[in-house]
């Protein structure tokens, strides 16, 4: 535990003052977001109402909550209230991950990998907000292990938070728990919603402002147009809808592959959701790591900060002496590093689509696919019995 604390606390106080400012790091400035688009935000949500004509506004209902978190520090300005929030996630995450290592079966290994994940990613980490969405999931993943019915509340919140914590419940054993679970997360989501709708305008505005988006620059897809540059595509790279994105002849072509490849993706996880039959203690956990990691390959974006989705559950996984996940975390945890390289350090160098760019988002990328073939083979052979062998009834393993 000391050793853990002896990397955790100077890599954290290395975050902090990256953005504050005390250290500069080169390239883009990754508090921009905070000082400037989530404090204009902050501004029209205090007022009781939804960014209305604000089309970066993509964000179900609940992510109110965290943009309006560091309202509750007055004393602070925006930006260091919002900085300071993040810290306190990172250390709930980590006192989480600390407290379950002591229970059966569970290790220090899961607060190791976030500590090293999140440092490595750098100060996006701290200057977005999906590092209190991550906590939520973190807690849902170790909540499940005893009680479904507050994994599934935590799901279903989290999920009206930013969507994507609705994957966590994927590998919910099957039976009673897995009802508990999905029930709960379903009533959640639509308690918490129903509250945003009746109380606030434009709660549900988010649904159409992504409808005309292009194909993010750190994405898998936009690989295509960053070789096609070089040999005379006609696009062009443009701040659009929040994010740099490619514009131009053949993008909604790429993003519809990118579309159909996660509607794939979901149809994998339903096949293995059918077959399989034999839970482990981390079968839940690893489950949801290769759905994330599914989704998050496939995806039109893949922003830096998807990394701390992945570190985070990548944790829980290792955190189970059981999991089958070491590989593909090693994976992530590489890919976050590269994430930090290619974003800010040189992400001059990935807007040009010059060689080292290329190289980057190649390696990045390359990672995360790789991680996702393994995360996927090893829920299927962990859970499904090998071809042309009896079916044994659905039961648990110890792990």
């Amino acid at each position: 535990m000391l050793r853990l604390l002896a990397l955790w606390a100077p890599t954290r106080a290395l975050l902090l003052l990256c953005v504050f400012h005390v250290i500069v790091i080169p390239g883009p400035d990754v508090t921009n977001d905070v000082a400037f688009i989530y404090q204009g935000w902050y501004e029209v949500l205090r007022t009781g109402t939804f960014p209305l004509d604000d089309v970066t506004w993509q964000y179900p209902p609940a992510a109110a909550l965290a943009i309006l978190g560091p309202g509750m520090l007055p004393f602070l300005g925006y930006p260091a209230a919002f900085f300071l929030l993040a810290f306190v996630a990172d250390a709930v995450v980590t006192g989480l991950l600390v407290y379950a290592a002591g229970r059966p079966g569970r290790t220090l290994r899961g607060a190791w990998v976030w500590t090293a994940g999140v440092a490595l990613l750098g100060p996006t980490a701290y200057a977005r907000y999906d590092l209190m969405v991550t906590a939520v999931a973190v807690a849902a993943l170790l909540a499940g292990a005893r009680r479904a019915h507050t994994a599934g509340v935590l799901a279903g919140f989290g999920a009206v938070v930013k969507v994507w914590p609705v994957l966590l419940l994927v590998g919910a054993p099957r039976g009673r728990a897995a009802r508990r679970s999905w029930g709960a997360a379903v009533l959640t989501a639509g308690a918490v919603t129903s509250a945003f709708v009746v109380a606030m305008p434009g709660a549900l505005a988010f649904l159409t402002f992504q409808r005309d988006r292009g194909t993010e620059v750190e994405s898998l897809g936009a690989l295509v147009f960053h070789v096609a540059r070089h040999f005379g595509w006609s696009g062009a790279v443009r701040l659009n809808y929040g994010s740099v994105e490619f514009l131009g002849p053949y993008v909604p072509l790429v993003s519809g592959v990118a579309q159909a490849l996660s509607v794939a993706a979901l149809g994998w996880l339903v096949l293995w959701r059918v077959r399989a039959r034999v839970w482990s203690a981390a079968t839940p956990a690893d489950a949801a790591f290769a759905a994330v990691l599914l989704f998050t390959t496939t995806s039109r974006v893949i922003s830096p900060q998807y990394l701390v989705w992945l570190v985070g559950v990548a944790a829980v996984c290792l955190s189970s002496r059981g999991s089958r996940m070491v590989r593909p975390a090693v994976l992530v945890l590489t890919a976050a590093f590269v994430t930090f390289l290619e974003f800010p350090v040189w992400f001059g160098h990935v807007v040009a689509s010059d060689a080292v760019g290329l190289a980057l988002l190649v390696v990045r990328n390359g990672l995360l696919v790789a991680a996702t073939v393994l995360a996927c083979r090893g829920v299927w052979r962990g859970a499904v019995p090998r071809g042309g062998a009896p079916v044994p009834p659905l039961k648990r393993r110890r792990g």
